[in-house]
């Protein structure tokens, strides 16, 4: 399974109309750690992915390509 979590999010952020700086101050991360995530450098923790999720109204497998919507 390959886990799709820079693609998902950047789709997110593009359907939300947000930036790395903006995502990062409305879910209380920090903008770094979002680029690691996207450049594909890091997977984010489940608590980020909680936050993500949250944000985004949508599931944690979502995220992480287990579902599509």
């Amino acid at each position: 399974m390959k886990i799709l979590v820079a693609d998902r999010v950047r789709e997110l952020m593009k359907e939300h109309g947000l930036n790395q700086v903006r995502l990062a101050e409305k879910v209380g991360l920090k903008q770094n750690t979002i680029s690691a995530w996207l450049c594909g450098k890091k997977e984010p923790s489940i608590t980020s992915l909680w936050l993500l999720a949250d944000y985004f109204d949508v599931e944690i497998d979502y995220i992480v390509g287990r579902k599509d919507y």
